[in-house]
């Protein structure tokens, strides 16, 4: 019997576990993505009441740490009677006695984020990693790029509310060139609104001409007038008006995009695992169908020399043939897949030039060898995910806003009372005998305007009141879904940790029985019909090993979303 057929019909692991850890380095930001400087505008938070004073304390962040040790057998092949031994080599040898070379020593296990360490390659171009896959997002994903220009449209937004505060220039020539009184009055001067709610003007102006009797303030002496002056609030309008609300707005909406694209981040990076693991799998699949097939094959001279020596009937050679080629079909089936997997892939990895790239079979590696999840890790990792998951931070920079729409409204509950100081000079010849513009002139001025009803006001503070009570009440049921969707992502690994023990177990099993049938068909104790069976069994036992495989690792990816661990913070 050939040694190669004595070998367990088993999934290979790679070498690595999955662990957490923080991000490996990423790619700079897309080019194109620059974002418009300007200055964040925050707005003065003890100036403004909040509907809702009291504020949720976000969880201290938890570092995650685990560590295992991971070790690989020898990958040698023990024999025939060496069964039981080979079964155990599950960590280097691969599906149906493919073996994988002893590599360097394994690095210390990374934190959970889906990545492994390299593993050895014994020919061709290095194995594609998960770490390669999500750097490649980072760096030159389309859709990734798109939401990375929301910055720039906030940084907009916030410039146009700066505009509030331009400094203007006016102007004005009023002439009446024909009548009894013949004027002329031109002007110049410049408004500048601040911050603190006031306006500040200054200017000049000339006034010639005959100028009626109840109109004598608008001329001036020869050399002209200079005017200055400020308008500034006492009560409405004092800590915050429509401008100021504006640019506060805008300031919170600047940093409330980061959230938002953290959160698309999060789920192009879980959908690029998805793929990728789905093409390992799908090699994996590829490998199994190979394998078999090469038994079919393995066994058609030995079958067709036994049928010229009238050991067997000649139907045993047919059904052999017949047999190679529905494994043939099988096999173009799988590699069918595994193209498909490697083109959905290249959506998510590219090469330098943002291109999608299709990595080839020989870039596949193998399924990491899995680890039990460390069941005392759970509660760390809920408050880490209510400290980190973007949707928290989304809800309380929009209560920010409300807070800001709330003070603005109840601002119009105030009554208008503004104050204005105004100082004019006159210059030049005089153009009365008096002389009654050429002293220096101050004026104080208080406009009160009440609001009596105040029905505006009062029915904007109370929507504002309803809005707020329902963020609250979001908040609350995004709170319990971050812990649902930790709690549910920790079950599902556990479980599919357990399904890839069981499977394995199923494989080991299977293929014993296949062992045993072949090297009874051998000795002419039993046919082909029971062989293809008992090797039907086991290459269906070792593709539901790989599902198991694949769960396990998708779980990782879910989990990994769960806890929010990507983000380009710093970017």
């Amino acid at each position: 019997m050939k040694k190669e057929l004595s070998v367990v019909m088993l999934l290979c692991a790679g070498c690595a576990q999955t662990s957490r850890s923080q991000l490996p380095p990423i790619a700079d930001i897309p080019r194109g993505a620059s974002v418009v400087e300007q200055p964040v505008m925050d707005f003065p938070s003890e100036q403004i009441p909040s509907v809702n004073s009291e504020r949720q304390q976000g969880a201290s962040e938890i570092e995650l740490t685990s560590s295992a040790e991971v070790t690989t057998a020898d990958g040698q092949d023990g024999g025939e009677e060496k069964i039981a031994t080979t079964v155990r080599k599950i960590a280097t040898v691969g599906f149906m006695g493919r073996e994988i070379p002893d590599g360097p020593p394994l690095e210390e296990p990374r934190e959970v984020q889906g990545e492994v360490p390299p593993e050895p390659m014994p020919m061709g171009r290095p194995r594609l990693t998960l770490d390669e896959v999500i750097a490649s997002v980072y760096a030159s994903y389309p859709l990734l790029e798109s939401a990375l220009f929301s910055r720039n449209i906030a940084a907009g937004q916030q410039l146009s509310a700066q505009g509030g505060f331009d400094l203007k220039l006016k102007a004005a020539s009023e002439n009446t060139p024909v009548g009894f009184y013949e004027t002329f009055r031109n002007s110049v001067g410049f408004v500048q609104p601040l911050l603190s709610g006031a306006d500040i003007y200054g200017g000049y102006r000339v006034g010639r001409g005959s100028f009626e009797p109840w109109y004598k303030e608008r001329q001036t002496n020869d050399g002209g007038e200079l005017k200055a002056g400020i308008v500034f609030p006492l009560a409405q309008d004092r800590t915050i008006d429509a401008r100021r609300a504006e640019l506060w707005r805008t300031g919170v909406g600047r940093v409330l995009v980061e959230p938002e694209i953290q959160a698309q981040l999060i789920d192009f990076v879980q959908k690029g695992s998805y793929a990728y693991w789905d093409w390992v799998a799908a090699g994996e699949n590829y490998r199994i169908a190979e394998r078999v097939l090469k038994l079919a094959q393995n066994r058609t001279q030995r079958i067709r020399r036994q049928v010229e020596e009238d050991l067997i009937d000649p139907p045993e050679l047919t059904d052999n043939l017949r047999l190679i080629a529905e494994r043939e079909a099988k096999l173009a089936d799988a590699e069918r897949k595994l193209q498909q997997t490697a083109v959905k892939l290249s959506l998510y990895f590219r090469d330098p030039t943002g291109a999608p790239f299709i990595p080839s079979p020989d870039m596949l590696p193998e399924f990491p060898e899995p680890t039990m999840m460390d069941r005392a890790m759970l509660e760390n990792d809920i408050h880490v995910a209510l400290t980190q998951r973007p949707e928290i931070a989304v809800l309380d920079f929009t209560k920010k806003q409300l807070d800001i729409d709330w003070a603005e409204a109840k601002n119009q509950l105030q009554p208008s009372v503004d104050a204005e100081f105004t100082g004019s000079q006159d210059m030049g010849y005089p153009t009365s005998s008096k002389n009654d513009k050429g002293d220096f002139q101050l004026d104080a001025s208080v406009f009160v305007d009440v609001p009596l009803q105040r029905r505006k006001a009062r029915g904007k503070m109370m929507a504002i009141e309803g809005k707020v009570a329902q963020l609250n009440a979001k908040r609350r049921m995004t709170e319990d879904k971050i812990v649902a969707d930790v709690r549910v992502a920790y079950a599902a690994l556990v479980s599919a940790y357990e399904q890839v023990q069981r499977t394995r177990e199923a494989v080991e099993l299977a293929e014993e029985l296949a062992q045993r049938e072949r090297r009874n068909q051998e000795e002419g104790l039993s046919d082909l019909l029971k062989v293809t069976l008992r090797e039907q069994y086991a290459a269906e036992s070792a593709m539901k090993a790989v599902d198991a495989l694949l769960l396990y690792f998708q779980s990782w990816a879910d989990y990994r979303a769960a806890l929010a661990q990507d983000s380009l913070a710093g970017h």
